[in-house]
């Protein structure tokens, strides 16, 4: 009988039992395709991006690279807009803007559309069938699912729980990934509101293999071949890591985010809903700093405070100043190793080896 991590891999089309975590905003096309030469799987994040945006970034990783694709999808649900809401946080930002010397926008807008409401992202996917797509917040309606299984693609869903995994086993995933409660990024709840047991990688790793009758990825906190290992023993058919790559010269990390990522900070990850709306790990930071004692209740749906997030980074970043940044980050940040990401890929085979 053919082992799991070999049955994955081969559905995979990997020789590695490695994943590149998506990462919207970080990952690149030349990121995700060196990954994916290098054996691995590569990724590519399309939740800060639209139908075009996707089949650009499609085409110029094809051309990198004939290796298989993997692209990740947000399935949160929409945003509910609240003006009051949203006033409220703009004025209780409106000092850190001060300090900055700027002013914050007068509204904000859901600046990524969900794709369980995506029909031309949904189209696109469709029409350019790359080897995998991943969910993340949740699934799309039975019927996205049907169509994407229909051309061919295999889809795979982040899960934080059981629950949340049997979920995605139901709606048709071919696989789960378990996201630990280490795992840079955002948390991938499919309730932000609920509570959350916040499992870690391992634990949640081993539950979810004697549970479920669909290959495990394991994620959160893997930085080396040690913890892919680890994570096999566990019983997962592969490993996801999305931190170790962000210090390869391919990912669009800026100089802020580097720096921060090589400092004390990267021993000081924080769990924060004030960037986003939505709970995510991110490098201790002049942000984290001023959400630590924030109510989730006063910071608008994401992707509205995101809005307003992304336009602080952007005066600060005008005024030098690089800690109002989306530095996402899991608690294995320390170990991580500049290096270009075909190197890193062999390091960790030859690690996982050893």
């Amino acid at each position: 009988m053919t082992e799991p991590s070999t049955s994955l891999l081969l559905l995979l089309g990997i020789d590695l039992p490695i994943l590149q975590a998506p990462m919207a905003g970080i990952s690149t096309p030349s990121l995700a395709a060196a990954v994916s030469n290098a054996g691995a799987l590569g990724a590519l994040g399309l939740g800060a991006t639209n139908a075009a945006g996707a089949r650009a970034m499609l085409a110029e990783l094809r051309e990198r690279t004939p290796r298989s694709l993997h692209v990740n999808v947000f399935c949160h649900r929409p945003a509910r807009a609240d003006a009051a809401r949203e006033a409220a946080w703009i004025a209780r930002l409106r000092p850190e803007f001060a300090r900055l010397g700027a002013e914050p926008p007068a509204s904000l807008g859901e600046i990524y559309k969900a794709f369980v409401e995506d029909d031309a992202m949904l189209a696109a996917l469709v029409a350019e069938r790359p080897r995998v797509v991943s969910f993340h917040f949740g699934a799309p309606s039975p019927e996205r699912v049907r169509a994407l299984r229909d051309a061919g693609i295999v889809l795979l869903g982040s899960a934080t729980s059981l629950d949340e995994a049997r979920l995605l086993v139901a709606a048709g995933v071919h696989a789960v990934i378990a996201q630990g409660y280490e795992a840079g990024g955002h948390r991938g709840v499919f309730d932000p509101e609920a509570d959350d047991d916040r499992l870690g990688t391992m634990a949640l790793t081993r539950a979810l293999v004697c549970a479920l009758d669909v290959p495990v990825i394991a994620a959160g906190g893997i930085m080396d071949g040690a913890g892919v290992a680890a994570a096999l023993r566990l019983g997962a058919s592969a490993a996801q890591l999305g931190t170790a790559f962000v210090a390869c010269p391919e990912s669009q990390a800026d100089a802020g985010y580097r720096a921060a990522l090589a400092s004390e900070a990267a021993h000081h990850t924080v769990m924060t809903r004030a960037i986003s709306g939505r709970p995510a790990r991110c490098l201790a930071n002049r942000f984290t700093a001023f959400g630590r004692h924030i109510s989730p209740r006063e910071i608008p749906d994401y992707p509205i405070a995101y809005d307003l997030g992304k336009a602080l980074n952007a005066a600060g970043k005008r005024s030098g100043e690089a800690g109002f940044g989306a530095q996402w980050a899991g608690q294995g940040a320390p170990l991580t190793r500049a290096m270009p990401a075909a190197e890193l890929v062999a390091t960790l085979a030859r690690e996982i080896a050893e």
